[in-house]
């Protein structure tokens, strides 16, 4: 982890409500004292901006800001990578599972912002490859849908959103009886859930009058649908059966092995497993750390240890490490989040039978 040195000069005003929070040019600031670092007994310098008044430290601007376990947050970010749950990686580390809960949000927020933040910005100049990786929050009557959109040469992962589904395939009567109470109690989910996530997933990618994009999907009759939901944007859609063997030789096969590697590295996507996400919400800030891992730390074979996805694209020269992408901390006032992204980061993706869920209101958390 990195932390701010002794000649760390603070880059702009912290406080979202000072004109100097955006645009620091011509920003004054002076030092304003120290305090004691709790954690490991340091002195942290403190600062006050001329213009606003607001005080604040060079921790403002860490990764660790306001954390009391700063030392747990990259073996926590390991720990999501590694197949591990919440409970085993509290136990490891002697601390409770709701303290790994939460440095894993934050992890996943600051992800949410680096993707953005670095992510290309113009319409793809390869094909991109949509599908759905299904699996379930809270109990197995929720169905989820995370809509992955991945490049077909580079395999790196643009973006994904996330559609809730009803319950479906072969259920006994019981089963169907259960469903049925639940939906009466606390709502059916949206059948046009895939199709407006989809379309919102491809809005992130393709910006509005972009060239036209090859888009590769399996044969899901809501894909055609979202398409018509951007007609701003252009696409060739090309069709691959989803019964198609998933060799490398498939059209599908980087969202496949996108999808593979999700399942091999998190416990919550396990088939069989009680360590599947409670919150759809927290899926996705879990799928966000995963992300970032497979785009720009991970080579893109295990086998060649060759270039990352995010080399393939040219956005970076070598492989980034962690404590790069952990180094300072990014204010979500100062980076634009379009479509869903907003709603995402502050915590808002509903859980049905939890509809009093805790979003995303920490006042000194990022």
């Amino acid at each position: 982890m990195v932390e701010p040195g002794p000649h760390f000069t603070p880059p702009f005003c912290p406080n979202p409500c000072c004109d100097f929070h955006r645009n620091s040019a011509g920003w004054r600031f002076k030092k304003d004292g120290h305090h004691l670092r709790r954690f490991d007994e340091q002195h942290i310098q403190r600062y006050r901006c001329h213009h606003c008044r607001r005080s604040f430290s060079s921790q403002t601007f860490s990764t660790t800001y306001w954390l009391k376990r700063p030392d747990l947050l990259e073996e926590v970010l390991h720990g999501l990578l590694s197949c591990s749950c919440y409970r085993q990686m509290g136990r490891a580390r002697r601390v409770s599972p709701s303290t790994i809960a939460l440095q894993a949000a934050r992890l996943g927020r600051h992800m949410m912002l680096v993707h953005e933040l670095w992510r290309p910005r113009g319409a793809p100049e390869e094909a991109i490859v949509l599908d759905g990786f299904e699996t379930f929050e809270y109990s197995q009557y929720w169905i989820t849908h995370l809509n992955t959109v991945t490049g077909a040469t580079s395999h790196f992962t643009y973006a994904t959103t996330v559609a809730e589904l009803r319950r479906k395939g072969r259920m006994t009567a019981r089963q169907k009886r259960r469903r049925t109470e639940l939906e009466t109690r606390y709502g059916r989910p949206d059948p046009k859930a895939i199709e407006k996530s989809v379309a919102a997933a491809l809005a992130l990618v393709v910006p509005p009058g972009s060239p036209e994009v090859t888009l590769l999907t399996d044969e899901h009759p809501a894909y055609a649908r979202a398409l018509r939901r951007l007609p701003d944007r252009e696409f060739r859609h090309e069709m691959t059966s989803s019964k198609a063997r998933r060799t490398p030789g498939n059209p599908l096969f980087p969202a496949n092995l996108l999808h593979l590697l999700m399942r091999h590295s998190g416990s919550n996507q396990k088939r069989e497993t009680i360590a599947w996400s409670k919150r759809n919400q927290s899926m996705y800030w879990r799928e966000v750390v995963h992300r970032m891992w497979r785009n720009w730390v991970k080579h893109f074979s295990e086998r060649r240890k060759d270039e990352s996805p995010a080399m393939r694209l040219g956005l970076v020269d070598r492989l980034l490490t962690w404590p790069e992408i952990l180094a300072q901390r990014l204010f979500a006032t100062r980076i634009p989040l379009g479509g869903p992204l907003e709603d995402y980061y502050w915590g808002r993706i509903p859980t049905r039978q939890m509809p009093r869920a805790r979003e995303h209101r920490l006042r000194y958390a990022y």
